[in-house]
């Protein structure tokens, strides 16, 4: 018996998690990769939580303590807005430039400021912890030199175990780089001297 619901748009069995979403507004930011399940799972307990808190509110309402009410609700506020912000933590990426979203900061880069941006092997955070290990990260290089800025890793909240997701996600950015970076000066061979008119 065939079950139209699940094969409206595309086959069942050829839906991936790791499957990058088709854009066709490069002038939107957007994420070049979907969120990881870390990331995903820590933002729903704390949604879980401030459900908890925001029931707590209510009971402590309807017994009428108003100011202790106001404070739960003030904090399960809190709790929910630290939550959206985790599901918003990442890189991304628009014709204007690449943008990386941390916890706290956000910092954006046109792509005319971008020297280089590779994929290198180094010491790298482990789910945003102290503890370092040895893996993969995305390296954005500013024109003028700077600290290279690191925007994922292949160990952090969204490519933990999932280095095809990684990889792809890495090559996507790149291809943002390519497309709207600055035009590379011609190579001039060996031996020759580009002339100035």
């Amino acid at each position: 018996m065939p079950l139209p619901f699940l094969t409206a748009d595309r086959a069942f069995e050829a839906t991936s998690d790791d499957i990058a979403l088709p854009f066709d507004d490069h002038d939107q930011w957007r994420r070049p990769y979907r969120p990881g399940p870390w990331r995903v799972i820590a933002a729903a307990l704390a949604l879980l939580v401030a459900s908890f808190m925001l029931l707590a509110t209510m009971i402590v309402a309807l017994a009428g303590a108003l100011p202790a009410a106001g404070a739960c609700l003030g904090a399960a506020a809190v709790v929910i807005l630290l939550a959206l912000r985790l599901l918003r933590v990442g890189t991304w990426v628009s014709r204007h430039g690449v943008r990386h979203v941390r916890f706290f900061r956000t910092a954006t880069v046109p792509w005319a400021r971008t020297a280089s941006l590779r994929t290198v092997q180094q010491p790298v955070r482990w789910l945003g912890l102290p503890r370092t290990v040895q893996g993969q990260a995305l390296v954005l290089v500013r024109q003028g030199g700077g600290e290279p800025v690191t925007l994922f890793t292949d160990h952090n909240a969204d490519f933990l175990a999932r280095v095809e997701a990684f990889d792809r996600a890495a090559d996507t950015v790149e291809a943002w780089s390519a497309e709207y970076g600055p035009v590379a000066a011609p190579s001039v061979p060996a031996g020759r001297t580009q002339s100035v008119s």
